[in-house]
């Protein structure tokens, strides 16, 4: 595989990762950023395990989720209710944080970073055909369990916080439980994430872990659409794709594109772009075509 393709496609399913990773928690209302610290402290010890100890990636790929999942379910005994602004300002104090203790730990490299991840499977090639395969495994998993979730009488009873706690509350949602496991499996998805978003570099480096992350994520669920789990997947390629055709130049203000393009669609069209009643009405056009077929 050629590597800009496999950069491409790699990148690409970690922003779709941890997209959805915020997607989900936003589903009533709290915008959990503590999920790029997770991705940093999952990434950071899975790397710390195979280069210190000789722990097998596998092993090391599944102590990033249960650290991710661990850490998310500990703070969501806080903030398991908490308001949105509340929840925000934890996730960046949290990002400081996390960025500021790995800095310090010289186990990890501090500051310099973690260099020369050994390739998975024995050859650069074997590495990069194995992320790619367990990235995509990822995304059918996760993508299936939130459609699954959207659909069901979690889904719903999400639905009805995200519009009205007060309401929710009466109709017998437990907010505060509802919270938590959405905040939980949301820290355990970026934990994987992380992982392997440093294990397609072969390193791991502070800089792989800012705010701008947060940025991104921000600009793919709120323009691609965040009512649903498929603008994600459709503006996270575009997003990081069409950049990529410019001249480094303007490369170099991308964050600010991004910005901007934000910007613009909460004003002129705060829903974005793909919306849940448009996802809707494609599931009934199937529906109806499977029908007609059935029928023939």
């Amino acid at each position: 595989m050629p590597l800009p393709l496999y950069y491409f496609l790699s990148i690409t399913a970690v922003n779709i990762l941890l997209s959805w990773a915020l997607y989900l928690p936003y589903r009533v209302g709290q915008l959990h950023f503590i999920t790029v610290a997770n991705m940093a402290i999952s990434g950071y010890t899975a790397a710390w395990l195979v280069m210190s100890l000789n722990v097998p990636f596998a092993w090391a790929l599944l102590a990033g989720f249960a650290l991710g999942g661990i850490v998310g379910w500990l703070v969501s005994l806080f903030i398991g209710n908490a308001p949105t602004f509340a929840v925000v300002i934890v996730g960046f104090t949290f990002i400081f944080i996390t960025r500021t203790v790995i800095e310090n730990l010289k186990a990890v490299g501090g500051a310099m970073g973690i260099f020369g991840l050994p390739n998975i499977g024995g050859s650069p090639g074997a590495h990069r055909w194995t992320i790619m395969a367990i990235l995509a495994g990822l995304l059918l998993l996760v993508g299936f369990l939130l459609h699954r979730f959207d659909h069901s009488r979690l889904g719903r009873a999400a639905s009805a916080v995200f519009m009205d706690k007060e309401l929710a509350a009466s109709l017998g949602v437990d907010i505060r439980g509802l919270g938590r496991l959405l905040q939980t499996v949301s820290c355990t998805v970026a934990g994987g994430a992380g992982v392997l978003y440093g294990f397609i570099y072969k390193s791991f480096h502070l800089d792989f872990f800012t705010f701008a992350l947060v940025g991104i994520a921000m600009t793919v669920i709120f323009v691609g659409g965040y009512a649903t789990q498929w603008g994600t997947v459709v503006l996270a390629p575009i997003l990081y794709g069409v950049p990529l055709l410019f001249p480094p130049s303007i490369q170099e203000w991308r964050i600010v594109i991004y910005g901007a393009l934000l910007v613009l669609v909460l004003v002129l069209k705060p829903e974005g772009f793909i919306t849940r009643r448009f996802v809707f009405s494609i599931e009934s056009f199937l529906s109806g075509v499977r029908k007609k077929r059935n029928i023939l």
